[in-house]
């Protein structure tokens, strides 16, 4: 058994999220190779439909939900209570001013985009921004997340390569809903491979005889099957082995294979090194999060130890994407469930705040080096341009060149829109 286990999060309502893995027994109690076998069926099925181009998404979550106005829409002319301890900074775009603990993204802002004036619910779930829906809705609705989608259209030659990877974990905002279990992702946990091993008892040669023998018994297995079906299982079974043993995807996961000088850029960030190694293989989709942005207390003090490692994170996957020449093809986009209040409590926290947050795009071929919106004077509702989360979600999809409107049968078989509320935000889009 391949374990791979992931840290647990709590929030203010005292639940914990923990994330955990296990290859052999994992979905509803699926194998690896069960589900890259229902992934080729799926992708049997749907021979003549549309299929995706081959552009890919990295999707950075931070829950628990950031502040606004302490990371990307500041407000210096706010009284004090409001504006908090930060000062605004400029960037290499005139008239854009980011938080003095992004530095390096103040450096690369004609390379990035960011929306001011977006609303969102009051809940704690990744729900809304990662279906459109929220999750008192997609529970009864079923509706899949981003990723799923873009397993459900992506071609691929490779199946031993996933379309979609959590580096997160599951959480209602990666369940495939009602595309079906063979879009789960992939769930490694953590920036590389020192969660993902054979058990100490069996080491490498000793797994090999073991596939040996399961070779030997599977071709038995064949000589009584009069189907062939344990022929297709047996590639399957293949395959699983060597995405986990031998792979383009566990290579990619095992970052001791970077080079030096690049690990060392992205030290305490890893998954936002993997996440850009993910995708150089082929990986569709890749969620990410950051955790730690519940600050109902200690705001401040809180922020001044993450968003340095955000402006890292960030700063550097946006500059290597456009090195390697994927800006083009790969979107990033980071946010969280919603903003905080505008202003402080008497904990020097900020609590939840839905009627406005902020989030940040880059790449796919949008339209960078801009501000999309704005907050009012002292960053409590949208000013101008107010859009929805599933708006948001709609541009992301146009650019990734998936229809938003378009339907998908629905467990009762029923045709359902991918999003009600699509219009996009053509400022972003060419």
């Amino acid at each position: 058994m391949l374990t791979i286990g992931g840290s647990a999060q709590r929030f203010c309502d005292g639940i914990t999220r923990r994330n955990c893995l296990k290859i052999g027994a994992f979905g509803a109690g699926l194998t690896l190779a069960d589900l890259l076998r229902l992934r080729a069926q799926a992708a049997q099925a749907s021979q003549g439909k549309i299929s995706l181009p081959n552009k890919a998404a990295i999707m950075i979550y931070l829950p628990g939900g950031p502040s606004h106005m302490d990371t990307y829409d500041l407000k210096p002319n706010a009284p004090a209570e409001f504006r908090g301890e930060f000062k605004p900074i400029k960037t290499n775009v005139p008239g854009i001013e980011i938080c003095e603990y992004f530095p390096l993204q103040a450096k690369m802002m004609d390379k990035l985009a960011i929306i001011r004036s977006i609303v969102s619910v009051d809940e704690h779930s990744d729900s809304l921004v990662m279906t459109g829906y929220p999750e008192r809705i997609s529970r009864v609705t079923n509706h899949p997340s981003f990723g799923a989608v873009v397993s459900k259209l992506r071609s691929s030659a490779d199946n031993a390569v996933p379309p979609f990877v959590s580096l997160r974990g599951m959480s209602r905002g990666t369940e495939p809903g009602f595309l079906g279990i063979a879009h789960r992702p992939f769930t490694p946990s953590g920036p590389g491979l020192q969660n993902l091993r054979l058990p100490g008892n069996v080491s490498l040669e000793r797994f090999e005889d073991r596939r040996a023998l399961l070779t030997s018994f599977d071709s038995l297995r064949r000589e009584i099957d009069a189907t062939g079906t344990a022929e297709g299982l047996d590639a399957f079974t293949q395959k699983a082995i060597d995405m986990v043993l031998s792979g383009n995807v566990r290579r990619a996961l095992d970052l001791s294979t970077a080079d030096p000088a690049t690990r060392e850029r992205y030290k305490g960030v890893e998954q936002f090194l993997t996440a850009l190694r993910l995708i150089e293989v082929g990986v569709g989709c890749v969620t990410l999060s950051i955790g730690g942005w519940d600050t109902h207390s200690n705001n401040f003090t809180t922020l001044k130890r993450q968003l340095p490692q955000v402006d890292k994170g960030v700063a550097n996957l946006i500059q290597d994407l456009h090195d390697r020449g994927l800006d083009k093809d790969v979107l990033v986009v980071m946010w969280g469930e919603f903003g905080r209040t505008p202003k402080v409590n008497n904990q020097a926290g900020r609590d939840h705040w839905a009627p406005v947050m902020s989030a940040l795009v880059a790449g796919g071929g949008m339209k960078m080096g801009q501000v999309i919106g704005s907050s009012t004077e002292r960053g409590e509702r949208p000013k101008d341009r107010p859009c929805t989360v599933s708006q948001v979600l709609a541009t992301l999809y146009t650019a990734m060149g998936i229809d938003p409107g378009m339907t998908f049968l629905n467990g009762a078989g029923r045709p359902v829109h991918l999003l009600d509320d699509r219009q996009v935000i053509s400022e972003l889009l060419g």
